[in-house]
C-alpha cells in the first residue's frame, strides 16, 4: 500500500486508514483533532518550527478523575491563592522549539490560564491559572488532547531528580564489546599471520566481524542518525550530521570491501569511532550535570530571617537553617522565605513577585502564607510549615519579569560558529574526498571520515558555559551570589561604580549613637522599640539594637514611607520616627549630622545622632577602584559627612547627597545616557529602583531579609573589601573564554590539516575528539582557579 506521513505527528499513514482534513493527511482522529484545535485558535504556525512536531494524543478517559479531589490538587500546587494557582507539570514529550512555543501559548487554548513557562532542560511547564475560570484537571486534559500528556506521580512529585536514564551507558557497553572483539579478530590479518589466517577461514572471520559490527552500528549509533534526520527535516544543520554521515560511509565502504573481497574493511575503526564518540558524549553530559549541581548548590540566598526562640528572644539565622515548626518574625518589606501559618492578627501580603499582581492580599490569623510574598505593614509572626525551598527562591529571583536585556557577546560567537561550522565542514570533507579519490580510494575514505570526526565543535560549545559555570561556583564560595552567568559578562564591562552610603559603605555593627533632646521615659522607649521592630531600614535596625530590651506590645497601625520615616500607633499613642522633613522639624539643617528624629502624639521629643563607622578596608578599596573606574557615592542623607568622606576617599570620587529613591534612579539613568556601564551597590531597600536601572545591581546583605528581585547579585557584607577582586575576576573570566575559543579553533585547524593530507586515521580522530573536550575543560578550570588566587 502507498504510505505517507501524518501532518501532525509524522507517523506513517496507511492509505486505507488515512483521514484527510483541510487537504492534509492524518493517521488518526486524535491528530486531526489537535490540528483542528490549533487551527481554530490561529496557532497553526506551530508546524512552522519543525515538520510533524506533535505526538499522537492518547485515550485518557477517566484517567485523571482523581484531580477532582481538592486535597490531591493542593499537594500538586506550588502556590495557591484566591485568584492565582501555580503548578509545575512534567511533560515527557517536550523535545523541540515547537513544543516550547505551543506550551507557552496555552493561554490561547484555555480560558483562565494566565501564563505558562517551559523549562526545556527539565521538561517541565509552569502554569499560572485562575481557579475561577479553569482547574487543574481541565489543564491536564487540554495538554493530553494536544499530545503533551503530563506525568503525575504523587509519590515522586517532589523528588528533585527523575529516574536515571542509563541508555547511554548501555550503548557504550555494546560499542566497547563490539570494538574489542572486532579488534581481536582482526589481529591475524593486521600482522599477516599466515599459519592461522589461511584463505578458507578469512572470509568466515570477515563476515563474523561484519555481524559483530551490526549492534554498534544500529543500536549504539542510532541516536546520531535520529538527530541528524531531525536536523535535516527542520532544515537546520547540526553537528550530528557529519558524525552520522561518517559512520554510515565507513559501514557501507567496509561492507563493500568484504562483499567484493577488496579487504577487511574498517569495522574496527567504525566501532572504535562510535565507542569514543559516545565516551565524549558521556563526558559532556557529566560536565553539564556538574555545572547544574554546582549552580543549584550555590544559588541560595545569603539572607537572614529573624527566628523567635522559646524564651522569647530574637535571633537572626540563615534562611536555609529554617526548620518546620520554627516561629519567624517578618518585618515590613521582608520576603516570606517559607510556607507557613500567620500567627499575628492580620497583615497585607504583596505576591507581585510570584503572580505579577500588585494588589496586596489581606491575611487573617490562621491563614496560610506562601513563600515569595512580601509582608507590608506592621511586624508579624508566622509558624513554618516547610523548610526553605532554595530552588523556589532561585526560580523567583530568576523570574523573566526581572531580567535585564544584555548583549551576550560570547553566546553570539558560539551561535555564529555553530551555525556555519557544519556546512563548512561538509564542504571541506567532500572537496577533500573528491581530491583523494583520484589518487588513492582507501585514503579518500579515511580523509573524508577523519575530517567529519576530528572537527567536532563540542569543545567550542562547552567553552563559555563551563567557564562561566566554574566562575559562578568560585565567587559563590567567596560569598558573592550572582543571579546567572550573564551577570559576569556585564560586570566585565563596568566602568562606573556607584555606592549607596547608609548600610553600604557604613556598617551596622560599630555605629556610635547619642541622643539629643528631652529625656525619654521607659514608656516612651517601649513605644520606640516596638515601632522600630517592624522596620528594615539600616538606621532603624541600628537604633532598635541600641535601645534596651522592652516588653513587646502589638502595633495597631504601621506605615513606613521609604526614604522618609515610620508612623505607628500603639495603645493610643501616635509615634513618628524619621527625617526632619518627615516630622516637619528643621533643626537638622544647621547641624549637618545623620539624625533620626522622634515625635510622640505630635510632640517633638528629640533626635538620635549617628556617628557612622565606615566599613573596614573602605579607603583601600576606593583607592584601588579609582585607578580603573569612575566612583560615585549616592546618598539619601544630608551632606553632614561630606568633609569626612572627602578626606577618606580619592579626589576624583563624586559625592551626591540628599537623594530620594526616585532621584537615585534618575542619576543612574543619566550616567547610562552618557554611555557609562554602571554597577550599583546598595542595601536593597531604598535602592531598589537604582539597582533595577543599573547595568549590574548588587545588594549588600548583613543581617536583614530584604529581597530585591531586581538585583543581579547579593554580596555578603563581610566581603565588601573584595569588590575590586570580583570586578577584576569577571574581566579575567571573559579573557579565559576568548583564550579557550582560540585554543579550540587552533585544535580544529591543526587536526584538519592532518586529516586533509591523509595523515590522520578515523580511529585516531575519534580518540582525539573527546580528548580535545577534556583539554578545553581542564584549561578553563585551571585558568579560572589561577585567576581566583590573584590579588587585586
Amino acid at each position: 500500500m502507498n504510505e505517507q506521513n501524518c501532518f501532525h505527528c509524522g507517523n506513517d499513514v496507511v492509505m486505507a486508514d488515512e483521514i484527510v482534513f483541510d487537504e492534509k493527511s492524518f493517521c488518526c482522529t486524535g491528530c486531526k483533532t489537535v490540528y483542528e484545535i490549533f487551527s481554530l485558535n490561529d496557532l497553526t504556525c506551530y508546524y512552522d518550527f519543525e515538520n510533524a512536531p506533535g505526538a499522537t494524543p492518547q485515550d485518557i478517559k477517566g484517567k485523571y478523575d482523581f484531580l477532582d479531589n481538592e486535597s490531591i490538587v493542593s499537594k500538586l500546587l506550588e502556590f495557591q491563592e484566591d485568584k492565582t494557582y501555580i503548578v509545575s507539570l512534567y511533560i515527557p514529550h517536550v523535545h523541540c522549539s515547537s513544543c516550547i512555543w505551543i506550551l507557552e501559548n496555552l493561554h490561547k487554548l484555555q480560558k483562565g490560564i494566565t501564563t505558562s513557562q517551559v523549562n526545556f532542560h527539565e521538561k517541565k511547564v509552569r502554569v499560572t491559572y485562575s481557579p475561577n475560570d479553569t482547574n487543574l484537571k481541565e489543564i491536564v486534559l487540554l495538554l493530553s488532547s494536544i499530545g503533551y500528556e503530563p506525568y503525575i506521580s504523587l509519590e515522586n512529585y517532589d523528588a528533585k531528580k527523575e529516574a536515571v536514564d542509563r541508555s547511554l551507558h548501555y550503548k557504550i557497553g555494546v560499542a566497547f564489546f563490539c570494538f574489542g572483539n572486532i579488534m581481536l579478530l582482526s589481529f591475524p590479518e593486521y600482522f599477516e599471520v599466515g599459519e592461522f589466517w589461511i584463505e578458507q577461514y578469512k572470509g568466515f572471520f570477515r563476515w563474523l566481524i561484519f555481524g559483530l559490527s551490526l549492534p554498534a552500528f544500529f543500536y549504539s549509533a542510532w541516536g546520531y542518525y535520529v538527530s541528524a534526520w531531525k536536523s535535516i527535516k527542520s532544515k537546520m544543520l547540526n553537528i550530528d550530521i557529519p558524525i552520522a554521515l561518517g559512520i554510515v560511509v565507513m559501514f557501507i565502504r567496509s561492507t563493500v570491501d568484504i562483499a567484493f573481497n577488496y579487504g577487511q574493511g574498517f569495522f574496527d575503526s567504525m566501532c572504535g569511532l562510535i565507542f569514543f564518540m559516545l565516551l565524549g558524549k558521556l563526558f559532556q553530559q557529566k560536565t553539564y550535570n556538574f555545572l547544574s549541581f554546582e549552580r543549584d548548590y550555590k544559588s541560595y540566598f545569603p539572607i537572614a530571617v529573624t527566628k523567635i526562640l522559646a524564651n522569647g528572644t530574637e535571633e537572626a539565622i540563615q534562611v536555609y537553617d529554617v526548620d518546620k515548626g520554627d516561629r519567624l518574625l517578618i518585618r515590613n518589606q521582608e520576603l516570606i522565605p517559607v510556607d507557613g501559618i500567620l500567627m499575628s492578627e492580620s497583615t497585607l501580603i504583596d505576591y507581585s513577585f510570584v503572580t505579577g499582581e500588585a494588589e496586596p492580599i489581606e491575611k487573617k490569623s490562621g491563614d496560610k502564607l506562601f513563600a515569595g510574598g512580601k509582608q507590608l505593614g506592621k511586624v508579624i509572626e508566622m509558624e513554618v510549615l516547610h523548610s526553605v525551598s532554595q530552588s523556589y527562591l532561585t526560580q523567583l529571583w530568576s523570574n523573566d519579569v526581572f531580567q535585564k536585556r544584555v548583549d551576550q557577546k560570547y553566546k553570539t560567537i558560539t551561535d555564529t560558529l555553530s551555525r556555519y561550522f557544519t556546512p563548512a565542514l561538509l564542504i571541506l570533507a567532500f572537496v577533500s574526498f573528491g581530491y583523494w579519490i583520484f589518487i588513492d580510494t582507501a585514503t579518500a575514505f579515511n580523509v573524508f571520515t577523519a575530517i567529519l570526526i576530528v572537527a567536532c565543535p563540542c569543545a567550542l560549545a562547552l567553552t563559555a558555559p563551563f567557564t562561566l559555570g566554574n566562575v559562578l561556583r568560585i565567587i559563590g564560595y567567596k560569598k558573592l551570589y550572582l543571579k546567572n552567568a550573564t551577570v559576569i559578562e556585564q560586570l566585565a564591562k563596568v566602568d562606573t561604580v556607584v555606592f549607596d552610603k547608609t548600610g553600604t559603605i557604613t556598617t551596622n555593627k560599630k555605629t556610635s549613637i547619642t541622643y539629643e533632646g528631652a529625656a525619654l521615659t521607659d514608656a516612651e522607649l517601649l513605644l520606640l522599640k516596638n515601632t522600630l521592630r517592624g522596620s528594615n531600614h539600616p538606621l532603624s535596625r541600628r537604633l532598635y539594637d541600641y535601645i534596651p530590651n522592652q516588653k513587646k506590645v502589638n502595633t495597631t497601625c504601621f506605615e513606613e514611607i521609604i526614604g522618609k520615616g515610620i508612623f505607628a500607633q500603639i495603645d493610643g499613642y501616635a509615634v513618628k520616627i524619621g527625617s526632619s522633613q518627615f516630622l516637619q522639624h528643621m533643626s537638622e539643617n544647621t547641624h549637618k549630622k545623620t539624625k533620626v528624629h522622634i515625635e510622640i502624639n505630635s510632640v517633638y521629643k528629640g533626635s538620635y545622632v549617628f556617628n557612622n563607622q565606615y566599613r573596614e578596608g573602605l579607603e583601600q578599596l576606593f583607592e584601588n577602584l579609582s585607578k580603573n573606574y569612575n566612583l560615585v557615592v549616592l546618598s539619601g542623607d544630608n551632606d553632614g559627612e561630606q568633609k569626612i568622606l572627602e578626606k577618606m576617599l580619592p579626589k576624583n570620587t563624586t559625592l551626591v547627597f540628599n537623594q530620594k529613591p526616585e532621584q537615585k534612579l534618575a542619576f543612574i539613568e543619566n550616567l547610562q545616557k552618557q554611555g557609562k556601564n554602571v554597577l550599583m551597590i546598595g542595601d536593597g531597600l531604598n535602592d531598589a529602583g537604582a539597582l533595577a536601572q543599573s547595568n549590574v545591581g548588587i545588594s549588600i546583605s548583613e543581617n536583614v531579609n530584604v529581597f530585591s528581585p531586581a538585583c543581579d547579585g547579593i554580596l555578603d557584607a563581610s566581603q565588601f573589601s573584595k569588590i575590586g577582586f570580583f570586578l577584576k575576576y569577571s574581566k579575567n573570566a571573559m579573557r579565559t573564554i576568548m583564550m579557550s575559543f582560540g585554543l579550540s579553533l587552533l585544535y580544529n585547524v591543526v587536526g584538519l590539516s592532518f586529516a586533509v593530507t591523509g595523515n590522520l586515521s578515523p580511529i585516531v580522530a575519534a580518540i582525539i575528539m573527546p580528548l580535545s573536550t577534556v583539554t578545553i575543560i581542564s584549561f578553563v578550570t585551571v585558568m579560572s582557579n589561577l585567576f581566583a588566587k590573584k590579588k587585586v
